[in-house]
């Protein structure tokens, strides 16, 4: 496992997914979960169908991590993974889409992990 996958798990919410972290927010009726990909130093947003297993999968309820009410609840998922349920597909979405309390909570968790916070701003 990546240094920076490692550190950025320590945060609330965030798991490891092979080179990536991964992290899941629901909010104002949108779905997303946000991955930070070490290799290429990037993190991309996904739409996440509804449906989609973002359940904890140990029956504990959504993590509410302190970010704003506009940031919306970040949920632990230890269950599936986004666009791996039979009720659709995950997308990627453009990051001018998602709300700024939640792309701001990004970069302080990139920041706390040690990563540059500028990594969530950077294109594909």
């Amino acid at each position: 496992m990546h240094d920076e996958i490692a550190a950025l798990v320590r945060q609330e919410g965030w798991r490891a997914e092979g080179a990536a972290a991964r992290v899941h927010y629901d909010g104002g009726g949108d779905r997303v979960a946000i991955e930070f990909y070490a290799a290429a130093e990037r993190v991309l947003y996904w739409t996440v169908p509804e449906g989609a297993g973002t359940g904890t999968g140990s029956g504990r309820e959504s993590e509410n991590r302190g970010a704003t009410a506009d940031a919306g609840t970040v949920e632990t998922n230890t269950a599936g993974t986004a666009g791996t349920d039979t009720a659709g597909t995950a997308a990627p979405i453009p990051r001018e889409t998602v709300p700024d309390p939640l792309r701001r909570r990004i970069r302080e968790d990139l920041d706390a992990a040690g990563i540059d916070p500028d990594a969530e701003r950077r294109g594909v």
